[in-house]
């Protein structure tokens, strides 16, 4: 008896690579670098203007502890200062996403407490 044996050319599989959704975030953060400028005023205007005095009025009406406080002092310094710092789009608007993030926690801790 005779084996056959089959010889499989690897460029007759198209293996497709899947990217992670927080590569794909990376990538299109990397490609957002010819807006750079209009992200920076976005996170500016956003965050200074909208953000965070929406978080300082639910930190006063809730808790109104220090530690509050100080958690959204450093979350608007975090985005201020990577955009001050010149910081490519990949991370800054990483940096910014994570800023509000914690904004919208502290508003909800502290409105949680307000209607309790």
């Amino acid at each position: 008896m005779q084996t056959l044996q089959h010889s499989l050319s690897p460029s007759l599989f198209r293996t497709e690579r899947k990217h992670s959704v927080l590569s794909r975030f990376i990538t299109w953060c990397t490609d957002q670098e010819k807006f750079r400028f209009g992200w920076v005023a976005a996170i500016i205007a956003i965050h200074g203007c909208v953000l965070t005095p929406i978080t300082v009025l639910a930190i006063t009406l809730g808790t109104n502890h220090i530690a509050y406080w100080g958690v959204a002092i450093a979350a608007m310094a975090v985005a201020l200062v990577a955009n001050l710092a010149a910081m490519p789009t990949r991370i800054t608007i990483p940096v910014f996403f994570f800023s509000v993030l914690i904004d919208i926690l502290l508003i909800i801790i502290n409105l949680a407490y307000f209607l309790s």
